[in-house]
């Protein structure tokens, strides 16, 4: 049967701001959700999905390994990003492949000599029309947005620039002190290449810069407890599953421990690291046949392990 890898991330513990770089008036602010009632910050899937995007150019850059190669490729000297191929290839580039595209290509009007235009431009007579057309490619790796484990309480600070004399400029910015949780699913197989899956794995091991952030600002977003799940099973049941104390230092995972005593999550499914959760816990996880581990790296290895056999 068809394997799925199913999982969630709750990030370090920092003080985020201008995660997107909008601007209310002279506020910078932080994108916001309802989250149970409650005021939460938020940081969209897509930011996450370009992180990874960036993991793997550099990978790419540095090893020169083909299977990290990817089409959309940003500059950092002229801050833009430019396509390698407009036409898209799953099996050249691992970002077609993971992530998807889609390629729109508007209706035209073809003449009667055989000569093209767009619809809309006056046509000659005995012109026919031309359907537009659509390449497109659903990307198997789905991402969640990233919501904050405590809620928002408003933190704004308050700055001052000076320029020219006399001119001084005020500015505020939101702040949040907190983790982020987001979760993901792929199905390796729905890959071109099945092996990408585990560039998957080390990319969501290693983020660190997701989102606007910019120099003065920065956040670290590499894992600090990873929860992942290897199984047949296509629900994938450990979305957002990690949950905080008021403080958000520490974490509770009672909602998956749950789950795996009522029997919905198999227990040798599922691989747990970090340190950032109850040690009663901890123990509880394992005596149930849970693998925890204290390093994000040594349990992304595992689960590599995993899909390699």
């Amino acid at each position: 049967m068809t394997k799925h890898v199913h999982g969630t991330i709750v990030t370090q513990y920092g003080v985020a701001a201008n995660n997107r770089g909008e601007n209310e008036g002279n506020v910078t602010t932080l994108q916001k959700i309802l989250w149970k009632g409650q005021t939460h910050t938020t940081v969209s899937a897509e930011a996450i999905r370009y992180a990874l995007r960036l993991y793997w150019q550099r990978i790419f850059e540095e090893t020169g390994d083909s299977l990290y190669q990817v089409n959309r490729v940003w500059d950092d000297q002229t801050g833009t990003s430019t396509f390698q191929d407009q036409a898209f290839s799953a099996v050249r580039f691992m970002d077609d492949d993971v992530m998807g595209y889609m390629d729109a290509k508007a209706a035209k009007v073809e003449n009667s000599d055989g000569e093209k235009t767009a619809k809309g431009d006056k046509p000659a007579k005995g012109a026919k029309e031309l359907k537009g057309t659509t390449t497109a490619r659903r990307g198997p790796l789905e991402v969640t947005r990233a919501v904050s484990v405590t809620p928002f309480n408003g933190e704004v600070t308050f700055n001052a620039k000076s320029g020219i004399k006399g001119n001084t400029s005020l500015y505020a910015a939101e702040l949040h002190a907190t983790r982020y949780q987001y979760s993901f699913s792929v199905t390796p197989d729905a890959l071109s290449e099945s092996r990408r899956a585990l560039g998957i794995i080390d990319g969501l091991s290693a983020l660190h810069n997701v989102g606007g952030n910019q120099g003065r600002f920065l956040y670290d977003f590499s894992p600090a407890l990873c929860i992942f799940r290897v199984t047949q099973d296509p629900a994938p049941r450990v979305l957002y599953v990690a949950e905080s104390d008021e403080s958000g230092e520490q974490l509770t995972l009672h909602t998956l421990l749950r789950r795996i005593e009522s029997g919905d999550v198999d227990a040798l499914e599922i691989y747990i690291g970090g340190e950032c959760f109850a040690a009663e816990e901890r123990s509880a996880l394992e005596a149930l046949g849970v693998t925890v581990l204290s390093g994000i790296k040594q349990t992304a290895d595992r689960v590599k392990e995993a899909l390699l056999r």
